[in-house]
């Protein structure tokens, strides 16, 4: 039997059993993500970046909830190649075409087993970190309310330096 939880609302006393909601993170405020976006647009070689973020329709019977999927950047090489068409799925930052990777390996067993970054290979470190840096906070969770507030719900978010661009973006 779940404990009886006592709270107030406005001020009248509530009882009864209360099932907690959603578990999500807690949400800090969106003024945090500026340097990390301003950092990418001040950057020459970055073109454009974006996400997708939506609710899914299906979740193979777990609940379907609102998140934030991975960062993906366009860089002034990309925009040059001239005989490759890239779509954000290539462009996604695990396997980047021109931003470079960082080797690494699973250490220890299951299910303790966590992957330990070793050295860079690419252009510029430091570039591949300030976009790895965004995309963690992007997909932490931790600015979904805000996100979802900005751009809405099913959207594809592509940010350049003259501003921001929401496309409805079809998914499963």
């Amino acid at each position: 039997m779940p404990d009886l939880i006592k709270r107030n609302f406005l001020g009248m006393p509530v009882s009864g059993e209360i099932r907690e909601g959603s578990t999500r993170t807690d949400q800090k405020p969106v003024e945090e993500l500026a340097p990390l976006m301003q950092a990418l647009l001040d950057d020459p070689t970055i073109v454009e970046f974006g996400w997708t973020q939506y609710t899914p329709y299906f979740n193979d019977g777990d609940v379907c909830e609102f998140g934030v999927n991975e960062l993906w950047v366009r860089t002034t090489e990309e925009i040059d190649t001239e005989e490759c068409e890239y779509d954000s799925y290539d462009l996604e930052l695990w396997g980047h075409p021109s931003l470079g990777r960082k080797r690494g390996e699973y250490r220890g067993e299951w299910p303790r087993r966590v992957w330990i970054e070793l050295d860079y290979e690419g252009p510029n470190e430091d570039r591949y970190d300030r976009a790895h840096a965004l995309s963690r906070a992007l997909t932490s969770g931790s600015y979904e309310k805000a996100l979802l507030d900005a751009f809405g719900d099913h959207a594809l978010v592509t940010v350049r330096k003259d501003g921001i661009e929401v496309e409805i973006y079809e998914h499963d």
